[in-house]
């Protein structure tokens, strides 16, 4: 079997499969915990969001140019810093992703199966992971009809949230089925939002990880990060507004499903159904752009042995079987133990801190490899490492410790195969 990718996939199919990532799970999930800690000033947290996406998205096109191999901050870290370093930003990324992909699942289980959504999750996880390990133009091919879907789907939200009628008694209705995320208010809430939004920001890395399955990569990357994160950027300012619009702060900070519930304030009811197909549509194109992104990090880190040296094997469709195989069963075993919201905090921190470890990978770049300035990095670090100590502490200490066992435990794996007897492996 062959031992690396195939470069089959154009600007549009990178872009295409950015959106995915990013137009799905938070969208659905993201606004009641992140209304609860901004309240009125929910539009700033997502600009501000929007601010540490774009610097972090500088980073990361710069730095997939400069290495244009599957693997994203891992690879970035360990040439651009330190072995530790990257190690680091490998850990933090299979957390980060496979939480993201167990908050995917329970948003589509909540969604389409309410009354039983864990066996809904686990049957959508093992679907994405099939289509997956079948080859990444099929995964690519599907991106494009559930990104569609999931843009209509948004715009009706949008439409009905602005221009629709307000009910009286807007702002007094709560859900029960809220999964709140307690976060430290006040004027700090705005940064907490900032972070949980932050998350549904996250999928531009998608583009990173595919360095190594992409033609012309210093083209396509970087047009692919921008395109995809300025159109995300854009539908996520109509939608934040559109709820706030339709349901008010209050409420929506207490909403389980705020796009189905500003469809029903709206008098659409009717319409419901379709917001809750889009929300099954867009948990789907997380799950199959966020696993592909864990399984190529999983092949770079297998490859450094870093990783079981068994998670490095291609298959005749040109997939990391194996690694797919595994993705799929830690985002499981996630969606077992926690809510969608609290998959989501727990996702936003790690990513935080993976793109701390780019930020500062970025700073090593010399100007002639850099198309962004200086400070964009600069930037993204301290608003990375700030945003993550003001996530809920639950979710920090959960992380720090996920952080920490994942790090030691790939480092003695590490250091052992490289002491090994006869290991022909190179690093």
């Amino acid at each position: 079997m062959s031992s690396s990718l195939e470069r089959r996939l154009g600007t549009a199919d990178a872009t295409v499969l950015g959106l995915a990532a990013m137009l799905g799970t938070g969208v659905f999930a993201v606004w009641a915990p992140a209304a609860a800690a901004a309240g009125p000033f929910l539009l700033l947290a997502v600009l501000l969001a929007g601010i540490v996406a774009a610097c972090n998205a500088a980073s990361t096109a710069d730095l997939a140019v400069a290495h244009p191999e599957s693997g994203g901050g891992y690879v970035y870290g360990r040439e651009r810093l330190a072995p530790a370093l990257g190690r680091l930003a490998g850990v933090a990324f299979l957390v980060g992703k496979t939480s993201s992909a167990a908050a995917a699942a329970g948003v589509f289980g909540a969604y389409v199966l309410p009354s039983s959504p864990l066996p809904a999750a686990v049957l959508v996880i093992v679907a994405a992971t099939a289509l997956n390990v079948a080859g990444v133009r099929w995964t690519a091919r599907g991106a494009y009809a559930l990104v569609g879907g999931t843009l209509a789907v948004l715009l009706v939200v949008v439409v009905i949230g602005l221009l629709g009628p307000v009910p009286a008694d807007v702002g007094t209705l709560a859900s029960p089925d809220a999964e709140p995320v307690p976060g430290p208010g006040g004027g700090l809430g705005v940064l907490t939002a900032a972070a949980l939004v932050f998350f549904a920001f996250a999928g531009y890395a998608r583009v990173a990880t595919l360095g190594e399955e992409v033609r012309d990569p210093r083209r396509t990357i970087r047009r692919a990060v921008t395109l995809a994160l300025g159109i995300t950027l854009l539908t996520y300012l109509l939608v934040a507004a559109a709820l706030v619009v339709g349901l008010g702060t209050d409420r929506l900070g207490t909403e389980a499903t705020p796009l189905v519930a500003v469809v029903d304030a709206g008098q659409m009811s009717a319409l419901g159904v379709l917001v809750r197909a889009g929300a099954a549509v867009a948990a789907g194109s997380a799950l199959l752009s966020v696993l592909v992104g864990v399984s190529r990090t999983a092949l770079a880190m297998a490859r450094r042995r870093e990783l079981p040296g068994g998670l490095a094997a291609i298959s005749a469709r040109g997939t990391p079987w194996r690694a797919d195989l595994a993705g799929g069963l830690v985002a499981i075993g996630i969606a077992a133990v926690a809510g969608p919201v609290a998959a989501i905090a727990l996702s936003a921190c790690s990513v935080l801190v993976y793109y701390a470890v780019i930020n500062l990978a970025a700073l090593r770049l010399p100007r002639a490899e850099r198309s962004w300035p200086h400070v964009t990095s600069v930037l993204g670090l301290l608003l990375c490492v700030g945003l993550a100590a003001l996530l809920p502490t639950r979710q920090v200490l959960i992380t720090a410790v996920a952080l920490a066992v994942g790090w030691t435990l790939c480092t003695l794996l590490g250091h052992g195969r490289a002491a090994a007897p006869g290991d022909g492996a190179s690093g």
